[in-house]
């Protein structure tokens, strides 16, 4: 939409100049305008492909975390078992 927009008013601009310009000036202002449209579709494309990678680099970095902290969890899980384990043992020797 937004290349859209700025290719119609380059062509509405170029329209309403080229009054008093030559066929070669006119042709120029048109190379000009299509260059000007090509580099906001690279900056488009560029914007677009940085916020997607860096979209999927924060999933990953939440999984990565996700899963240090499942394991965190069930090794100190564990941990508590086996103290309790130990703390039952110790009771029923008694």
């Amino acid at each position: 939409m937004k290349t859209v927009t700025v290719v119609a008013m380059a062509l509405a601009i170029g329209a309403l100049g080229a009054c008093n310009k030559s066929p070669s000036e006119q042709a120029a202002d048109n190379i000009e305008a299509n260059a000007s449209a090509a580099a906001e579709n690279v900056e488009d494309a560029t914007a677009n492909a940085a916020e997607q990678i860096e979209a999927n680099s924060e999933n990953a970095s939440d999984q990565v975390k996700a899963a240090g902290e499942n394991q965190a969890d069930a090794i100190k899980n564990a941990g508590e078992q086996k103290a309790d384990a130990v703390r039952n043992a110790g009771d029923n020797a008694h």
